[in-house]
């Protein structure tokens, strides 16, 4: 295999889901973005999820890049619903922009999840997976917006051109994992980041607190910084109940979910990812797959999920509509009610009701 060959290889939806690869960094001694006392997920240079797989090698990643089984995405793949939100909700409504970015509406705040506006999940504008569909709300038409929580750094999830937009036209509070502070800062150093520990929580006013819970991922943002800033799920509490928001992780002992609901108790509200699951020996340590968001939403006992991170960026090998049809046959299997796990598209909007 020549070097272009390799090169055109590795260019693919890898790239967003690797974080660059990163590959590279495991002789690396010293942590860019956080100095911090050694923990039980933190050895002093990397963060872990404690008891889980963490980094696959060179080769692994060549074996699926290069190993076939990866479905035709369509270039257009858009979506029939484009939401104008309210510019402030009392109860709780949440939007679906796209991939992982939702608006969660809620006792007055107005909150965003992992902002992606760009047009490319990559650190590139001319190369990286590309999305297929607009963002359900355009940014024009985003009510003012109290808060972002940023879950992790990969592309797909912590997007620097959205967050400078944000801060520029709002000046959101950010709140982000240990260690992205540093990353956010190095592209706009008058953003001011909290950050925090798995366990520790901020106070995002009227009744809300975002409190940050492990999931069973990873981080780089380039070749040499694999696992150098930490990742996280969020549990925020509000007046109107527990909103859970995955942004990636995977199942593994299904502990994180128990977790989550030991401490918060049941779920109002659930957001699980879905999608970008396959191959399964390569993604399931890092990916949930829908049979395993069905087993995660029985553990967590939610009294609603909405699916999300699927049909927007092309990142594994599934096609592009393959997670609802195997969210529909886990629902079967389980005896879910469809309407309990719904798989939003973007644009497309769901609001608590009195009744439920």
């Amino acid at each position: 295999m020549n070097r272009r060959t390799l090169l055109k290889a590795l260019s693919v939806p890898a790239l967003a889901v690797t974080g660059v690869v990163g590959w590279a960094a495991a002789a690396r001694a010293r942590n860019p973005y956080y100095d911090g006392p050694v923990t039980d997920h933190f050895d002093g240079v990397r963060f872990f999820s404690p008891g889980q797989p963490q980094d696959k090698g060179l080769t692994e990643l060549l074996r699926w890049q290069l190993g076939g089984g990866r479905k035709d995405w369509p270039d257009a793949f858009p979506s029939p619903f484009r939401d104008k939100p309210p510019a402030s909700v009392d109860g709780l409504r949440v939007a679906l922009i796209g991939h992982a970015s939702f608006l969660i509406q809620v006792a007055g705040l107005n909150i965003l999840t992992d902002p992606v506006f760009s047009e490319r999940a990559s650190p590139v504008s001319f190369a990286g997976p590309k999305r297929v569909n607009e963002p359900g709300i355009a940014f024009d038409d985003l009510p003012p917006i109290h808060a972002v929580l940023i879950t992790h750094n990969h592309y797909d999830h912590l997007d620097l051109d959205t967050i400078g937009r944000l801060w520029q036209r709002n000046r959101p509070r950010v709140v982000a994992p240990l260690g992205n502070d540093t990353i956010i800062r190095d592209e706009f150093p008058d953003i001011a980041v909290e950050t925090r520990d798995w366990g520790q929580s901020v106070e995002l006013g009227h009744g809300v607190t975002a409190h940050l819970e492990p999931a069973y991922h990873w981080s780089a943002r380039g070749m040499n910084d694999r696992r150098m800033a930490l990742w996280c799920a969020y549990v925020l509490t509000t007046p109107s109940g527990t909103i859970y928001h995955i942004g990636d992780t995977g199942f593994g002992d299904g502990k994180i979910f128990h977790q989550v609901k030991e401490r918060f108790g049941r779920p109002r509200l659930a957001h699980l990812p879905i999608g970008a699951y396959e191959p399964r020996w390569f993604m399931k340590p890092q990916h949930m797959n829908p049979d395993d968001a069905v087993r995660a939403l029985n553990i967590l006992m939610a009294e609603q999920a909405l699916g999300h991170h699927w049909g927007t960026f092309r990142l594994t090998n599934e096609g592009v509509e393959e997670p609802v049809q195997e969210l529909e046959t886990a629902l079967r299997a389980a005896d879910v009610s469809p309407e309990r796990f719904r798989a939003l598209r973007p644009g497309e909007a769901w609001a608590a009701t009195a009744e439920s």
